[in-house]
C-alpha cells in the first residue's frame, strides 16, 4: 500500500539570517519644546500598540528616555529650519527597544557614557543624560554625516 507524505514542517538548513526587527516607527519633528512632547507622546502611544501599555514600567521608562533625548536634541541640536528625527526600533527575542534621536548640530556631542559629572544641586538641568545612563543598558553618539548626530539608547523591555 502506497502513503503519501506531507513535507517536513522542519526548517532546512541553510546560512543563518540576521534577526529582523520586530517593529519600526520613525518620524521627522520640529525643533521645538512642542516637538519634543509630541515626540514623548508619540513613543508613548507606540509602545503601547505594540504591547506594553501606558503606566507599565517598560512604557513608562522608554518614554522617559524618548522625552530626555528629545528634549536635548531641541535644546543642545537645534538649528534654524532643521527638526529633529525620532527613530524606535523593537528587537525581538529578549525585547529590546532601540530609541535614536537624531538632531542638526554634529559640533555639539554630549560627554562619552561614564564621564558625566552630576550637576551642582543648585542647577535646575543637568540631569537628562544621567538619567539616560542610569535607566538604559547602553547609550551613545554617533555622526553619520557632517550635518547631523544621533544620540542613541537601548533599553530593555522585558
Amino acid at each position: 500500500m502506497n502513503r503519501e507524505t506531507a513535507p517536513s514542517a522542519a526548517p532546512l538548513p541553510g546560512p543563518a539570517q540576521p534577526p529582523v526587527p520586530a517593529r519600526h516607527f520613525d518620524i521627522l519633528l520640529s525643533a521645538t519644546p512642542r516637538g519634543a512632547r509630541l515626540a514623548r507622546r508619540l513613543a508613548a502611544e507606540e509602545i503601547h500598540r505594540w504591547g506594553w501599555p501606558h503606566g507599565s514600567e517598560a512604557n513608562r521608562t522608554a518614554t522617559l528616555l524618548v522625552a530626555e533625548l528629545a528634549t536635548n536634541a531641541v535644546r543642545h541640536g537645534r538649528a534654524p529650519g532643521r527638526d529633529f528625527r525620532l527613530r524606535l526600533t523593537l528587537r525581538g527575542g529578549d525585547p529590546e527597544l532601540l530609541v535614536e534621536v537624531t538632531d542638526a548640530s554634529p559640533e555639539r556631542r554630549p560627554p562619552v557614557p561614564g564621564a558625566i559629572a552630576p550637576p551642582s544641586a543648585d542647577r535646575d538641568g543637568g540631569r537628562g543624560l544621567l538619567l539616560v545612563e542610569a535607566l538604559s543598558r547602553r547609550w551613545g553618539a554617533t555622526g553619520g554625516d557632517p550635518y547631523t548626530k544621533t544620540v542613541w539608547c537601548e533599553v530593555a523591555l522585558a
